[in-house]
């Protein structure tokens, strides 16, 4: 008897201890809800980006001493988490949510050791080059109120600008400069800006005022009241705009001349922390660059020998090297380098995307809400821009999502690649992955908004294979677009180390693109400057590919015909972004409640 009592009071301190507390629950997603909250309420762009309209006029504050102050609010919250949260009267989403929270802000927090690490302005982009994609595609005008707060925005460019070259001031006082060659396309991008009428006497018009005058035409106001603003409108970019960019140009002019080629950040005090820094951010699971440089070694090797089966399938005679210059040169593989072939471009990848749609049960429990479109990146931009992007869609689905190809150069977006690109970035790639998390119900703000490279890219990277699984890729050279993508992402781990570890120079990391890939000598040059200027970033993609597939790998072990590929699907999208370890320990505690 008194062995059976002690066994039901153990029996009762068990069940206790398991025990949630529905209270402490409300505590913690109220907590934080009002950090995201918080984020919202500190940055006017970010208000936008959600649709709210308050402080319509404003840009964010993009000094040092706003990162200061985030860090400390960091560490003030932080301590509030710790001190009054019990994580063991959590339910398990809370408990994840409280991880995930807890993560993010010792991030922060680390982010102060590295403050004037980065680059404000590259030749890929910055603050001034992202205005006019902002205005563009986020200040809504619905009433006259929101011309008078696009107006106000265009003027307050001004102090935002004075910002941004102290910015990059303070970092030349402690030899924090890009390199040498970013300066002249970063100067080309900001002269693009302020060109075209009314900055001058020619027929096309400037980006920003052509966006100002469809969206001034669209609402229902007197003619006098449109020209008033159309006046006012030319004055302000003429005036304020212009001389705000032609001051970032000559800052730039001038501090070109203390940049040098030396490209790795091994070249900045503290430049192997900082490094390391970053691979942590981007690959979560705390790689160090020798291991990051191995792994895309072998990955690399791996992937050659999957494209000699291509190369035997087709039938080609010749070494590696001729079918990737086969491949990069045959007329066969590329649209004409005019309106038609671009339009051409667009259509197919609608057709690629109907396609996969048709056949999506077999890989997901159905589609998102929020709809995508796919558009070509815009004039003013595409020189520098990346080849191919996505930009997310309202949670409600008033915005679409956006997927961006580039074709500028139709030389650089080859046929055999048009697929894997289309499924990384759209459907079920970055539009599957971000609106999904958009939708759920329930889901902390800051896990629906926040992200983490490793998992949205790796997602992308590894939903590139899933088409394959379903019978596409149909045609043996868009299969070697598929393992071309991912041979890419592959020696991308190789170079951003070699770089920025091993001390390589920007010649030395093209010629290993050039001998190790089929992508043309631009995007081989695009890459390696991406490297320079964005450290760490780009290992991000195959780490989280590799995580990814090791842990379906697993799954499909564990729970042999249990297993349902759209459960794991699901599994993987329906918690959002997170680091590799937490996504880790969220599929094993799936697999084992299976």
């Amino acid at each position: 008897m008194k062995k059976f009592l002690i066994f039901i009071l153990l029996f009762i301190v068990a069940c206790t201890g398991n025990k949630v507390d529905e209270a402490e629950i409300k505590e913690a997603n109220q907590f934080f809800e009002s950090i995201f909250l918080d984020r919202v309420q500190d940055s006017p762009e970010f208000q936008s980006r959600l649709g709210y309209k308050s402080n319509y006029d404003q840009w964010d504050d993009i000094s040092w001493n706003r990162s200061k102050r985030n860090a400390k609010r960091a560490m003030d919250d932080l301590d509030y988490l710790r001190s009054n949260i019990d994580y063991n009267l959590l339910d398990d989403k809370t408990k994840l949510s409280y991880r995930l929270m807890e993560k993010s802000l010792e991030r922060r927090i680390k982010s102060r050791e590295f403050t004037l690490n980065n680059y404000p302005v590259t030749h890929r982009g910055g603050k001034h080059s992202s205005i006019p994609s902002f205005l563009i595609n986020y200040h809504q005008v619905d009433d006259e109120q929101d011309v008078k707060d696009y107006l106000s925005r265009l003027r307050n460019i001004e102090p935002l600008m004075d910002t941004l070259i102290e910015e990059l001031r303070l970092r030349g006082e402690i030899d924090i400069v890009a390199p040498k060659f970013v300066y002249p396309q970063a100067i080309k991008v900001a002269q693009n800006i302020v060109s075209g009428f009314p900055f001058e006497e020619v027929k096309e018009q400037n980006v920003i005022y052509k966006d100002f005058i469809k969206k001034l035409n669209s609402l229902d106001l007197s003619d006098p009241i449109k020209t008033r603003y159309t006046s006012e409108v030319e004055a302000i970019l003429v005036t304020i705009v212009n001389s705000s960019y032609r001051k970032l140009i000559d800052f730039l002019s001038a501090q070109e001349l203390q940049s040098t080629d030396n490209f790795g950040v091994w070249k900045q005090e503290k430049g192997a922390e900082y490094y390391q820094y970053q691979l942590d951010g981007y690959t979560t699971l705390g790689l160090t660059a020798e291991e990051v440089h191995e792994i895309g070694l072998s990955e690399v090797a791996r992937i050659h020998e999957e494209i000699y089966a291509i190369m035997e399938k087709t039938e080609f005679e010749g070494s590696l090297q001729d079918f990737f210059e086969f491949m990069r040169t045959d007329p066969q593989f590329y649209y004409p380098d005019n309106q038609e072939g671009r339009d051409a471009y667009i259509n197919q990848v609608n057709v690629v995307m109907d396609t996969l749609t048709a056949n999506i049960d077999q890989l997901f429990h159905g589609l998102p809400s929020i709809p995508f479109i796919v558009k070509p990146v815009e004039p003013y931009r595409e020189k520098s821009a990346g080849i191919a992007f996505y930009q997310r869609g309202k949670a409600d689905g008033s915005r679409p999502g956006v997927y961006y190809a580039n074709l500028y150069t139709m030389k650089d977006m080859p046929i055999y690649k048009l697929e894997n690109l289309a499924y990384h970035e759209a459907i079920p790639g970055h539009h599957m992955q971000i609106s999904i998390a958009l939708e759920v119900k329930g889901m902390p703000s800051f896990r629906k908004y926040g992200g983490y490279s490793v998992y949205s890219e790796g997602w992308a990277l590894y939903s590139e294979t899933l088409p394959k699984e379903v019978g596409l890729y149909k045609d043996p050279y868009s299969d070697f677009g598929r393992l071309s993508g991912e041979l890419w992402r592959a020696c991308r781990l190789v170079v951003d180390t070699g770089i920025h570890h091993y001390r390589w120079t920007r010649e030395e990391g093209i010629e290993y693109y050039r001998n190790n890939t089929a992508n043309p000598e631009g995007e081989c040059v695009k890459m390696v400057e991406r490297h320079i200027v964005w450290p760490g970033q780009a290992v991000s993609y195959k780490i989280g590919m590799l995580k990814i597939q090791e842990l379906r790998k697993h799954a499909e072990t564990e729970l042999g015909e249990k297993f349902s590929l759209q459960d794991f699907h699901d599994v993987v999208l329906q918690n959002g972004a997170m680091p590799m370890d937490v996504l880790e320990d969220v599929v094993y505690s799936w697999v084992d409640n299976q």
